[in-house]
């Protein structure tokens, strides 16, 4: 390995919504995190492991940071987010182009106390019709705080993504890798597999359901090159139930459909998914029963 190589950790932080996911999943070039538009989308601190060269940047991608925590999920989502940023080298705060409310002055005010630079990533260029707009927006935001860089990006177009990393890589410490070369995160194929089934529900849910659902996976085995993978999607009310199976059963199927592709994807390999409905009531407020289904504080 090389004597000059640099290592660190970056934090992707912002309000629910802005694009974290979608921009470190570009800027891995591969899907690491979930996405989709409902807020939230995210409750896990999930690592993405980028290594080019003699750089290694390890991004961690967190929650959204929102004020309100009206349940236990809230509360170790925020917990999550804001233990991420504590030990990192660099933070990428995202906004949403043009907007700036409430939330990003909270998630601003999460961050004052913290020594690490922060880069203030602009995203969602792709939606800004008139770039003019773009100028007195940024001096406002410069006002804010004093940012180590700004840098507007459209992280679905892929655009000035370069120029981000650029921006991030030069402020990592020198340092020996953390990680091999080939990974390209700290989670297992079995959470991952979990995180695509929630995906498929909450793309095809839509308004229709609440954040009252979670996956556990219960059967995860590999036989003749095919896997053999059991999840269970947990709600809360029969009614939700009743929503998430669908007509005839043909939305779990819909759901079970989308989510194999992707995991078939991520294994390389034939997959047999079975998924079952289960109402758990109360589960989104038991910090136990949380815990139990693999949520975490956000500590490495």
């Amino acid at each position: 390995m090389a004597d000059n190589t640099r290592c660190g950790y970056v934090a992707i932080v912002g309000r629910p919504n802005v694009g974290k996911s979608t921009l470190m999943n570009h800027l891995l070039g591969q899907k690491i995190s979930i996405t989709s538009r409902k807020p939230q989308t995210t409750r896990h601190r999930v690592l993405g492991i980028k290594t080019e060269g003699d750089v290694q940047a390890i991004y961690v991608d967190t929650p959204g940071i929102h004020q309100q925590e009206p349940k236990a999920i809230n509360r170790m989502m925020n917990r999550a987010a804001t233990g991420s940023v504590k030990d990192v080298d660099v933070i990428v705060m995202v906004v949403d182009a043009l907007k700036w409310n409430e939330g990003d002055d909270h998630v601003l005010r999460k961050l004052q106390s913290n020594r690490a630079p922060v880069i203030l990533a602009i995203n969602k260029l792709d939606a800004v019709e008139d770039k003019a707009d773009l100028l007195p927006h940024i001096e406002m935001l410069s006002a804010k705080r004093e940012f180590a860089a700004i840098v507007p990006i459209s992280a679905l177009r892929n655009r000035q993504l370069d120029q981000l990393e650029e921006e991030i890589n030069r402020r990592l410490p020198e340092s020996e890798f953390f990680y091999p070369e080939d990974q390209v995160t700290d989670r297992s194929m079995r959470f991952m597999a979990a995180e695509a089934v929630r995906e498929k529900l909450m793309r095809q849910l839509g308004k229709e359901l609440p954040y009252a659902c979670s996956v556990e996976i219960e059967e995860f085995e590999s036989a003749n090159n095919v896997w053999h993978i059991s999840a269970l999607i947990l709600v809360e009310k029969a009614s939700q139930k009743r929503i998430v199976i669908g007509d005839k059963g043909d939305r779990l199927r819909k759901v079970g459909t989308e989510a194999r592709q992707d995991i078939e994807k991520l294994l390389d390999a034939k997959v047999m998914l079975k998924l079952w409905v289960k109402v758990k009531s109360g589960w989104s407020d038991d910090e136990r029963a949380l815990r139990s289904l693999g949520y975490d504080d956000g500590q490495y």
